[in-house]
């Protein structure tokens, strides 16, 4: 459990400007959910049988999970790892580099949870919430947030700079924002595109959470679980081996 004082170590830092980090990790897929889901809703009646509002809003959840564990496995990670040498300290008291990365995966992961969190707020004061199927949600941001933690920390551990991420978020996160059936469903899509888009952990997340938001139960639940998992757990097993071969060799 020595991981657990790097997470509380993180969560003391952030406190003392949680008010700022949460509403600019909110106004990003807020705009979005209120400016196409109004301004595109008044172009388009319904989708899959809803209004576009709950249907962008529903996918919100995840999309804006994920920007939160890529943002803070990204850059807030990078600062603590190469400019302000913060695990370089951290590492001189009696914890391995394990319980560091663990302890960072971790606190993304429960970061990003606020983000997800938030959203379903706002629908709830929008009124688009009606089941409390939406509960299930929560443990199911908590994985979304592992799975992407997991994915940033591997860019971290590779990145020379700040500027290395810019490649990240254009080859992978903003294609799987807009092929994960966040924004319109995937049935869309050219074939060849929608068999691609399975492989996408945001297409399963939004799966899940897009039908227990609207007060159903989800199909292929174990699938959709089992992607998720295993991508976080192989993509931490990777981080590891990274940063061992960066920070100690």
């Amino acid at each position: 459990m020595r991981w657990l004082t790097v997470w509380r170590r993180n969560f003391l830092v952030w406190r003392k400007m949680a008010f700022t980090s949460v509403l600019g990790n909110l106004a990003d897929p807020l705009i979005y959910m209120l400016g196409l889901g109004y301004g595109l809703g008044s172009l388009v009646n319904e989708v899959d049988g809803v209004s576009y509002i709950v249907f962008i809003a529903t996918g919100s959840i995840c999309a804006s999970t994920m920007n939160g564990a890529t943002f803070e496995a990204l850059y807030s990670a990078f600062s603590r790892m190469q400019i302000q040498r913060t695990w370089d300290a951290i590492l001189n008291a009696p914890v391995a580099l394990e319980d560091v990365l663990l302890g960072e995966w971790i606190w993304a992961a429960s970061k990003a949870v606020l983000s997800g969190l938030a959203i379903i707020a706002v629908m709830g004061a929008l009124g688009l919430l009606s089941s409390p199927l939406v509960l299930w949600t929560l443990p199911l941001l908590l994985l979304v947030g592992l799975c992407f933690a997991a994915l940033g920390l591997i860019v971290t551990t590779l990145a020379p700079s700040y500027d290395f991420f810019m490649y990240y978020f254009t080859l992978l996160i903003t294609p799987m924002t807009l092929l994960s059936g966040v924004f319109f469903p995937l049935r869309q899509l050219p074939e060849a595109v929608q068999a691609a888009a399975q492989v996408l952990p945001l297409t399963h997340a939004v799966a899940l959470a897009r039908p227990l938001a609207l007060g159903q139960m989800p199909e292929h639940v174990a699938l959709h679980l089992a992607v998720l998992a295993a991508t976080a757990l192989a993509g931490f097993a990777v981080v590891l081996g990274l940063a061992r071969r960066r920070l100690l060799s």
